[in-house]
Order: C-alpha cells, then structure tokens, then sequence
C-alpha cells in the first residue's frame, strides 16, 4: 500500500509572488535580459519533468496579467497574507491538490536556479510518506556569506534532519586558535511540502524563536515536526535588490544560461 502511495503521488510547484517589496517593489516583473523575472522562474519549473503543474500565487493584476502572457498559469490568493507560506497554503486549496500530495515552494526571485534542485528536495516527501517537509542546503564556499544574517546558517543531525536554521554564524567556534574550522553550511529558499502538513503548518501559533530570527522554518521545529535536509552542489542568487539583478544579468550574459 506504501508503494502504491509513493508511485501516485503528484508534486505542484506553486511560485508565491508579490508585487508590493520594501526592498524591490514590483521585483517580480523586473526585466532580466528583456524578460520578465518571474517567466525565467516559471520556465525553469517547466524544464522539470518530476513536476505535473506550475502555478504563479499574486494577490497582483499587474503579475496575474504578465503570467498569462507567456502563457503561464496562476491563481488569484489574498492580499493580507503575512507571510508566502500563507499564500502557499491558499493556492494548494484552491488548486484542490490532495492531501498527500507534494508542494514545491519556488522563490519568485530566483531566477537561476537549477531545475534539478526541484527533484533534490521533492525526492525525501515522495520515499517516505511519513515525511512532512523538506528543504535545500548549500556549503558555504564564499567566508563573507558566514557572518551575513540574509544568509541563514543550518545544523543538522546524522540523518539530515535539521536541528537549527539561525542568521548567526552556526556552529560557534569557541576557540579560534584550533587548526580546523566548522563547516557551514547556508539554507536555500526552496521548500517541499506534503499539502496535508502544509496546512497544519500555517496554522500553528507562531513560534517563539521565530519570532527572534525572523524564520518560519523554526515554527516546523519549535512544534516538534521534521525537516529533511538536502544537501545541494546548485547554489542560487537570490534577487532582493537592483544590484542582484545587474549580477543576475551579468552572469547569464557571461554564460548564456
């Protein structure tokens, strides 16, 4: 019966994506190359054939109307959400997706990533039915991404299940003077979800070192839930500012990625 679950289950990628930024406003319509950020989000989606449906979540007409020129899909959630989980959580129940079901939270600001870190984190959810949540880490190459908070830090145990996300430095070395140093490792922003979880998820009380990091994940934690870590060789940049984006456009210039 668990293989039959296993081979049935369908993963949906939902893009959240908003207009209105402190940060960026109107990030997801910025032209990169000519193109909309949010189409070279959605097309590396489709390259994914694990994925069954990708699906844009605004609560903006502005991206709902840039969407369906290229002929993507979207769904129309709410304007009060606090967070793009909350906005995750809508799109899954409006798209009807079953409850034991996978959902892919893709970044609508991560215009590079590589479509196989969409099987990477789906893989955990469809082995093991039991498994609420994923996610994707990085091995921290660059030393200023340690010591900067928009780069979270991840400790896990010996079976990839996460233990902590902080924006401080993660693990502390207590004396500097040991020839060897701590391994860090930086979480990525993609997220996979049983539909099921991802429901109990947002409605959890928020939790109290979230409230200080600043971090949803630590809610799953702080409520005794699982977190599978995958560990990825594919870094992404995330684009939060004009300056992400003119790196973004050099580097797909340098490339032709």
């Amino acid at each position: 019966m668990e293989t039959e679950k296993i081979q049935n289950v369908k993963v949906v990628a939902i893009i959240p994506a908003r207009y209105h930024s402190n940060r960026f406003e109107g990030k997801p319509l910025a032209l990169i190359n000519g193109k909309p950020m949010i189409q070279h989000v959605v097309e590396r989606a489709k390259a994914v054939q694990l994925l069954s449906r990708v699906v844009v979540a605004t609560d903006d007409k502005r991206i709902a109307d840039c969407v369906e020129s290229f002929g993507g899909e979207y769904v129309i959630t709410r304007d009060d959400h606090v967070s793009g989980s909350d906005r995750l959580a809508e799109a899954a129940e409006l798209l009807e997706i079953s409850e034991h079901d996978v959902v892919v939270n893709i970044q609508g600001d991560q215009p590079l990533f590589d479509p196989e870190v969409i099987e990477q984190v789906a893989g955990p959810l469809i082995e093991d039915p039991s498994l609420p949540m994923s996610t994707l880490i990085y091995k921290i190459i660059r030393p200023e991404e340690i010591h900067d908070p928009n780069h979270v830090k991840t400790v896990f145990d010996h079976e990839m299940n996460a233990l902590y996300f902080s924006r401080a430095p993660v693990p502390f070395q207590r004396n500097p003077e040991e020839k060897d140093s701590p391994t860090y490792y930086k979480h990525l922003g993609f997220y996979a979800y049983r539909k099921g979880f991802l429901l109990t998820f947002v409605a959890l009380p928020e939790g109290e070192w979230e409230r200080f990091e600043k971090l949803e994940q630590l809610r799953v934690l702080e409520y005794g839930y699982r977190i599978k870590v995958v560990l990825t060789d594919h870094d992404s940049i995330e684009v939060d500012t004009a300056e992400d984006l003119q790196r973004v456009e050099n580097f797909i210039q340098s490339t032709g990625n």
